[in-house]
């Protein structure tokens, strides 16, 4: 005879993806992300089964509560805030897709934009994430926040308004996104600044993460002072090897010097130019990624 327990267990899995993905919007962590989800499992075990209608409705409603109280707890820590460094970054091989990825990138949840979900409050994160990104009706979401659906509408509203031209819409075709990309290297390793600042959006937004060695997050907002990067870009690109990749599903880079990784780098391209460049070089961070499907 089956156990009721392990049933309740696979049937939990099959939802797993999608929450991990619902989480990761929320978070922008995937090791929260993941303690999220697992929160959720313990819940479900914890409660009578039985009397849940929609077990993929139930539990995206308990990730949402839980990634909820996670966010309001970096407002009042702000030491635990991410507002002040990159999002943890997922990276794939440009030719091998991952199913489970897919899910979790689904609608190519670039850097950038993840870094402006960061500067939304709690509520609205919430409220934009759960609508706008997986279609859940306000009356199920007014609940997690404790306000009215016509509220939470409100909520979805304002964070759409401060998303909407925020982050720039990364272009649909991969292969005009990696050329793009190519021209950057190329540019870069040449120490060719007209053929940098060609490539480059006029309101580019560099953003560098380097951990505890370099204060955290740094921005340079500008062609001018992006291209003025340019010698930074060359030691770089001289320097180490560049391995073509996906990071969260936009064309990127993962360099490596003796085979030891040492920053990744997501190009947003938009209108054919490079709309924003997120790095990180966190040693620390860097060390926790799995980037074992890179491998050859």
């Amino acid at each position: 005879m089956v156990n009721p327990h392990d049933l309740l267990a696979v049937e939990f899995e099959g939802h797993r993806p999608h929450l991990r993905a619902v989480a990761y919007r929320m978070l922008g962590s995937l090791s929260e992300a993941e303690d999220a989800v697992q929160e959720a499992w313990l819940r479900l075990a914890r409660s009578d089964s039985g009397d849940i209608d929609n077990l993929g409705g139930w539990l995206t409603t308990v990730v949402g509560r839980v990634c909820l109280d996670l966010l309001r707890a970096r407002k009042t820590r702000r030491e635990e805030s991410l507002e002040d460094r990159l999002p943890d970054p997922v990276v794939s091989r440009v030719d091998a897709a991952d199913p489970e990825q897919e899910v979790l990138l689904a609608d190519s949840v670039g850097l950038a934009l993840l870094v402006v979900l960061e500067s939304l409050s709690p509520a609205e994160r919430l409220a934009f994430v759960l609508h706008d990104m997986f279609g859940l009706p306000f009356e199920q979401i007014a609940p997690i926040v404790d306000r009215t659906p016509a509220t939470a509408k409100k909520l979805a509203s304002r964070a759409r308004q401060r998303v909407r031209g925020a982050a720039p819409s990364p272009d649909p075709d991969p292969a005009d996104q990696r050329r793009v990309v190519d021209a950057f290297l190329a540019a870069a390793r040449g120490g060719d600044f007209e053929a940098l600042v060609s490539i480059l959006d006029p309101d580019v937004v560099l953003r560098a993460d380097g951990g505890v060695l370099t204060n955290g997050l740094k921005v340079i907002r500008g062609v001018a002072a992006v291209a003025g990067q340019l010698a930074t870009f060359q030691r770089m690109a001289t320097s180490a090897a560049a391995h073509p990749a996906l990071i969260n599903g936009l064309a990127g880079l993962v360099n490596t010097i003796d085979g030891r990784l040492i920053s990744v780098m997501s190009f947003t391209v938009s209108e054919g130019r490079i709309a924003a460049i997120d790095i990180l070089s966190d040693p620390d961070r860097l060390s926790r990624l799995d980037l074992a499907g890179l491998e050859p």
